[in-house]
């Protein structure tokens, strides 16, 4: 009896053992995540049924040869769900982005007229960042009109009042936080920031700044933490971004700035319209424009976005609507692919297509 029980009892500890033994080797196993209500052999099924081409990206033919459009959003899911919510923006929606930088302003009201001809809206530096980011609902055609460098409530009033008042049209200011500004100065765009129409953003601290992969860890953060600063005291807020100081930037700066919290970041590289996960910019010097500083290789597209200086824009205008026309017939025209994708590749993941 003694030895029978002994034999069973060395068979159930070679069974126990190998359990236990197949046990960790399936909790050694790689974790694959399913969506909800998925099995593994359903999570194979749907790997086979994915789309094998991937997102088409709209092209301009507006673009220069040498700029490309380029996406940010990592998660073409999240990209779908957002472009298709019929409380976002409308696919095609687009935004100029406009700068002005002399004492004397280019055809100033020629400029704003015909923009508001054709149908823009001005928007704030919080809309336009929704936008970017998550596709937030901004007029179908928009316009961010940045004013370059400190100026005093009259040169605003002079210029841009009468379109706040007219149109309700905001206007964003870089302004430089230089340690000597005169206190009545900070006030007065105190005032105008409190009242809603002067959208004040950062450029910099010290006039004449042009910040580079060559500049100083103590240049680059005077720069931009000095700004932060300041705003933080004169104006309550935190600047959202970054209007890059004579238009300088690089990798260091622009990683610098997204690790201080800044959100945006604008060049003075005339590259075109910006619409939601489209940023045209280029990777290489292009002769023909040889002051412009290719953003590419900085791969943040948000940190380096391009803007209309003041002598180009009335050429742009209608070439910035037709892209958004155009931008909009090819979301039209790939919707059906595009939900298909979404049906194969996200819908395990995330569900259906959100409708409101």
């Amino acid at each position: 009896m003694k030895t029978q029980a002994d034999s069973n009892s060395h068979i159930l500890y070679r069974i126990t053992t190998a359990f236990v033994i197949i046990f960790i080797l399936i909790s050694c196993e790689p974790f694959t995540a399913t969506a909800p209500g998925t099995n593994p052999s359903q999570t194979s099924l749907i790997t086979q049924s994915a789309p094998s081409v991937s997102l088409e990206i709209f092209q301009s033919e507006y673009l220069n040869p040498l700029d490309t459009p380029r996406t940010y959003i990592e998660d073409s899911c999240i990209y779908l769900i957002n472009r298709w919510n019929q409380l976002n923006a409308k696919p095609g929606t687009v935004v100029m982005i406009i700068m002005f930088n002399e004492a004397i302003l280019y055809d100033f009201g020629m400029i704003m007229e015909q923009l508001h001809n054709q149908g823009f809206k001005a928007i704030n530096t919080q809309q336009f960042l929704t936008f970017m980011e998550r596709n937030g609902k901004i007029p179908s055609r928009s316009v961010l009109i940045i004013q370059d460098n400190s100026h005093s409530a009259e040169d605003f009033d002079r210029k841009f009042r009468e379109y706040w008042d007219l149109w309700k049209w905001p206007v964003v200011n870089g302004w430089v936080s230089e340690p000597n500004t005169p206190e009545t100065l900070w006030r007065e765009n105190a005032d105008m920031e409190n009242e809603g129409w002067v959208d004040h953003q950062a450029q910099g601290v010290i006039p004449g700044t042009f910040l580079s992969d060559d500049s100083s860890k103590t240049v680059i953060s005077r720069e931009l933490k000095g700004s932060i600063s300041a705003f933080a005291e004169q104006y309550g807020k935190n600047p959202l971004a970054i209007i890059w100081p004579g238009g300088g930037f690089g990798v260091r700066p622009a990683q610098a700035a997204r690790q201080l919290g800044y959100q945006l970041g604008f060049t003075s590289n005339s590259r075109g319209p910006v619409m939601y996960n489209w940023v045209p910019l280029a990777d290489e010097i292009d002769p023909a424009r040889p002051t412009y500083i290719p953003e590419g290789i900085i791969k943040d597209p948000l940190m380096t976005l391009p803007r209309y200086s003041q002598d180009q824009v009335l050429d742009a205008i209608d070439q910035a609507r037709v892209t958004g026309n155009m931008a909009a017939e090819f979301a039209k025209k790939n919707r059906a692919a595009e939900f298909e994708y979404y049906e194969a590749v996200c819908e395990p993941i995330y569900g259906r297509m959100p409708t409101p």
